[in-house]
């Protein structure tokens, strides 16, 4: 078993960095080369803004690389909740900015010819008791009738249709969901950005932030400097380096995966004749999907921990005891694959996006950021130039998580709560 990251370990190398120096001015310096960062690089360039974008590792070496595979519809909460948090039609604008995104992602791989296996498939959420069921339902009932006309509800009698597993009840199926292979997807984008002339700077860790006037910052790197006439923070997380303001704001919760070698391919088709992408309705639960080469992807929470190697083998030990729970005929198939990455939670569960202190930022997708971090990368390049543009996550004000000054302690706490909500609801 390798702990690495399948998407990272089966993509093609990057061969767009610039080399050094850095130049010393840029009219937009983007500091993070994930989706969000990449994506915003690839639109400013387009553009013939002249943009640096920075890293401190490799690109597409954290969350973008790291995660499920999953690009789907909807947000991180669920749908009747959040309509209950922020009435429908905030609710909706929310939704349908997400439907845009799988759009975006889509067209952006046909437009640019990625290789990356994107294709549409559905997501089901599978109610894994009895009593989730009717939420479900509820949830059906609302969502077709204001935001998704072709959401489908499957019942507890026609679950085994959908997937051939004795631990579910029924489920919703969100039809313009998606799925690629994110390493692939995340060169792939990186490579397009350095093709229409971005200046990308990998293993450039920013260590300061100096503001000359407005949106003039110095930035200080370990391997330079460089002034940025605008500079867009990328950074998810943002628990290393200069930006305490964010990481007030940002809770980073480890998420764990882990690949399985690849499977015949009628058995895959046993198990999940629709090949979707799935998701269980578990607080502590998990999501899974297939590949193009016949593995199954399998991941979730496992441990309320940071990633790291420990915890990732010991966070791949309990992912693949849930494997077999749900999938017995899984149960002696060998894991080629475990990994673990950081998910920048926020306190609502929604992305953030705007400008502080005269920096513009898009951080804290909370785990749904695969298909909101490419768009929102072009949203914050119209923001940069100074273009229309419709920012679906700019709010007037972003509270500080309450007690936390950007090491989580309460994870633990947190754990505890969760297990008890599955145990009795």
């Amino acid at each position: 078993m390798k702990l690495e990251s399948f998407w990272q370990a089966t993509a093609p190398a990057f061969t767009g960095a610039t080399p050094n120096p850095l130049p010393a001015t840029a009219e937009v310096v983007v500091i993070g080369g994930g989706f969000t960062g990449m994506s915003a690089a690839l639109n400013l360039a387009r553009q013939g803004i002249d943009v640096v974008l920075l890293d401190a590792g490799e690109v597409m070496s954290q969350a973008s690389a790291r995660n499920g595979g999953h690009c789907n519809t909807g947000v991180a909460q669920n749908f009747t909740a959040l309509v209950a948090s922020v009435g429908i039609e905030q609710a909706s604008r929310y939704y349908r900015a997400y439907a845009s995104a799988v759009s975006y992602v889509n067209d952006l791989v046909e437009r640019e010819r990625i290789d990356c296996d994107f294709r549409y498939c559905g997501k089901l959420k599978l109610a894994s008791k009895a009593a989730h069921f009717p939420a479900l339902q509820a949830t059906w009932d609302l969502m077709r009738r204001t935001v998704d006309p072709d959401i489908m509800l499957i019942g507890p009698d026609e679950i085994r249709q959908e997937i051939d597993s004795d631990a579910f009840h029924g489920g919703l199926v969100q039809q313009y969901g998606g799925q690629m292979h994110m390493g692939k997807f995340g060169i792939g984008l990186a490579q397009t950005a350095a093709r229409y002339g971005a200046k990308i700077y990998p293993h450039h860790a920013v260590t300061a932030l100096t503001r000359i006037a407005g949106h003039r910052y110095r930035v200080h790197t370990t391997q330079g400097e460089v002034t940025g006439e605008k500079v867009l923070l990328a950074t998810g997380c943002s628990n290393v380096g200069p930006f305490p303001w964010f990481q007030r704001r940002i809770v980073p919760v480890g998420s764990f995966v882990v690949v399985t070698e690849p499977l015949p391919a009628a058995l895959l088709h046993q198990l999940l004749p629709h090949d979707r992408t799935y998701v269980t309705s578990m607080n502590i639960g998990n999501y899974f999907r297939t590949t193009a080469d016949h593995r199954l992807v399998f991941g979730g929470r496992a441990r309320f921990a940071v990633s790291n190697p420990t915890s990732d083998s010991r966070s791949g030990a309990v992912l693949k005891a849930a494997l077999s729970r749900l999938f017995p005929a899984l149960s002696t198939v060998q894991i080629d694959y475990c990994w673990g990455g950081m998910v920048d939670m926020t306190a609502d569960r929604l992305p953030h996006a705007g400008e502080h202190d005269g920096l513009f930022y898009s951080l804290g997708y909370s785990g749904h950021g695969t298909q909101m971090s490419v768009l929102m990368g072009q949203v914050m390049a119209d923001a940069l130039a100074e273009k229309a543009h419709d920012n679906p996550w700019q709010r007037d004000h972003w509270a500080a998580v309450p007690g936390y000054f950007g090491k989580p302690w309460f994870l633990p706490i947190a754990g505890w709560y969760y297990k008890a909500k599955d145990c009795f609801s």
